[in-house]
């Protein structure tokens, strides 16, 4: 793990040191440790700050943090930057594609093999496919946001640049007939109009 500390009117002491690998351990645990970090500590007046940045490939995590005691500043940067570390980690996984079995056409060890027919001349083979008890569904991943949601009635062109401006993929709201919308932006870029019934 490689940290490059600065000190502005402040500084670093071992104990200091101690305390932010400690934290950085667990963002270890999380993201790996292919990461350079900066730590940046300053005082102004009574107001001790922390300032820890980790580079991850082309996705930097900044935690910002103000306390009375440089400690609790250094606690707090590292909470931001372990709440980003999980988003980015649980981003990372959705997006992550994994190759599908393809059937060869021969059957496999699950497989049936049974006989159909009114008498024994007209047997014709049948072969039964057995497939496991539960299907394997990926974990959903829910984020509740208050951003996506229109507060009050909009226009089809209001909605359109809100969903620009607040930059969401989907964005539910209301016409000024109450009748409720939602706008998707699809993988090509364009967006999309739901209407609800």
């Amino acid at each position: 793990m490689n940290v490059e500390y600065t000190g502005r009117q402040f500084e670093i002491t071992p104990r200091i040191r101690k305390a932010v690998e400690t934290g950085l351990a667990k963002i270890v645990k999380i993201l790996g440790d292919n990461f350079k970090t900066k730590v940046i500590l300053s005082v102004e007046k009574h107001r001790q700050r922390a300032e820890i940045t980790i580079s991850l490939r082309n996705h930097p995590m900044v935690g910002l943090a103000e306390a009375s005691d440089m400690i609790a500043a250094i606690g707090e940067a590292l909470e931001h930057i372990e709440q980003q570390a999980v988003k980015y980690k649980a981003r990372w996984r959705t997006r992550k594609r994994h190759a599908k079995k393809k059937w060869n056409g021969s059957a496999s060890r699950d497989d049936v093999e049974l006989a159909v027919g009114a008498s024994s001349e007209s047997v014709v083979p049948l072969l039964v496919h057995k497939y496991p008890a539960t299907s394997h569904t990926p974990e959903p991943h829910v984020v509740r946001s208050k951003d996506s949601v229109a507060m009050r009635p909009l226009t089809l062109e209001e909605a359109i640049k809100e969903a620009e401006f607040r930059d969401r993929d989907v964005f539910v709201f209301r016409d000024p007939n109450g009748k409720i919308m939602v706008l998707h932006r699809t993988k090509d870029g364009k967006m999309e109009l739901i209407e609800a019934p």
